[in-house]
Parts: C-alpha cells; sequence; structure tokens
C-alpha cells in the first residue's frame, strides 16, 4: 500500500463505503466501540482518518470541539455533507504527518486506520504526538490476535487485500510497543469476527521520549 493507490481507492470506495462499514454488523461494532466513551464538555478531539463520518454519529457535537481529518478529498466531503449543519473542523491531511501541534487534543479517535495507512507506527507515533498527557487514544481496527499466526488462507490472499487498500496481517503490538513508555493500554476487548477486530484505549504518559 501507498499514500498515491489509497487516493485511488477510497476515490472508488467514497460513494458506497457506509454500505459496507456503516451497516449490519459495523454498524453494531461501532455503537459496541463508543457505548461506554466517556467525553467532558470543552474536551478537544481528533477523529484520525474520519472517512465518511461513521464515527460522528457517536460524538457529542454541541459540547466538545472536534476536528476531523482524512486524507481522502472525496471521503471528506461525504462528511461534510452529512455534517454540514455542526460546527465540526474538516481538514484534508496525512494521517502519517499530522500538521497539528503537539499536545493539543484530550481525545484522539482511530477507526479503521491503522491497517489502512502505508506507515502504520509512523501513524500511531502521530497520534501520540497530538494526545494531551492523560488524554486517551481510541483505536478501532482489525488485527492479527496476539500470540496466534496469519492462517495459510490469510497469508495468501494478503497482498490481493492490499490491493482494496487493506492489511489483514496486521499486528498491534508490533505497531505500539514502541511507544510503551508513552502509552499505557487501559482496554484492549474483542468486538466483532472473533477478535478480528478490537477495541483499544491507551492513555498518553507524561513520557515523551520515542523508544
Amino acid at each position: 500500500m501507498n499514500s498515491s493507490w489509497n487516493q485511488i481507492i477510497y476515490k472508488v470506495w467514497s460513494p458506497f463505503y457506509d454500505q459496507f462499514f456503516n451497516k449490519g454488523i459495523f454498524l453494531k461494532a461501532r455503537r459496541e466501540v463508543f457505548k461506554d466513551l466517556e467525553w467532558v464538555q470543552g474536551e478537544r478531539v481528533l477523529l484520525v482518518g474520519c472517512g465518511t463520518g461513521a464515527d460522528l454519529e457517536y460524538v457529542p457535537h454541541n459540547d466538545i470541539d472536534i476536528t476531523a481529518i482524512d486524507f481522502s478529498s472525496d471521503m471528506l466531503d461525504k462528511a461534510r455533507e452529512k455534517f454540514h449543519h455542526t460546527d465540526i473542523t474538516f481538514m484534508q491531511m496525512d494521517a502519517q504527518d499530522l500538521t497539528l501541534p503537539d499536545e493539543s487534543f484530550d481525545i484522539v479517535i482511530a477507526s479503521l486506520l491503522l491497517s489502512v495507512v502505508p506507515n502504520p507506527h509512523k501513524c500511531m507515533e502521530e497520534m501520540i504526538r497530538v494526545t494531551k498527557p492523560k488524554g486517551r487514544i481510541l483505536i478501532f481496527d482489525k488485527f492479527v490476535p496476539e500470540n496466534q499466526e496469519l492462517s495459510l488462507f490469510k497469508r495468501g490472499i494478503r497482498p490481493l487485500i492490499s490491493l482494496l487498500g487493506t492489511d489483514i496481517g496486521l499486528r498491534f503490538e508490533q505497531v505500539a510497543n514502541p511507544f510503551s513508555k508513552q502509552l499505557s493500554i487501559q482496554t484492549d476487548s474483542p468486538i466483532m469476527l472473533n477478535g478480528m477486530y478490537r477495541k483499544i484505549i491507551g492513555i498518553k504518559t507524561q513520557y515523551n521520549e520515542v523508544n
């Protein structure tokens, strides 16, 4: 996967993305992901890779300051259209190179993002950078379950699936472990498809040096 290819892929996906990823089991999963999340009035919230805005349905628009970014202008246009009546700030931006100040958000949300960016390690680094100390990072994504091997079938189709803009062989632990001194994982729960999709919440520590 690379950024240029992802632009093409999500231009194709944008007209019917919600039909696949905001209905059925994905809709149920998103509701579960946000069900117990607590919001504090006045918090600054960043949605990284907001896509067509599916997660924005579960974020209180009136009480917090929301910024939503995406690399795909086509996906971002869909989100803007849905939420044109709100004060949400929409920006086109690369999740691997956020042009946002350090430690500026109380909550950073990344749904179905780490498995689609070319460099998930860099994306994680950037999300941690813009999160305030003691701020939360919420991740909803698909990962190979810890201590399990990718099946022979999945190993075989992994290169083909990557052409659709996603990686079915990503391990969260490989992405997160280099940042263990900066991010304390508080929640790691299976959400969908026998634990392939997980809800993960990390708290940023005061430690700022990258390992």
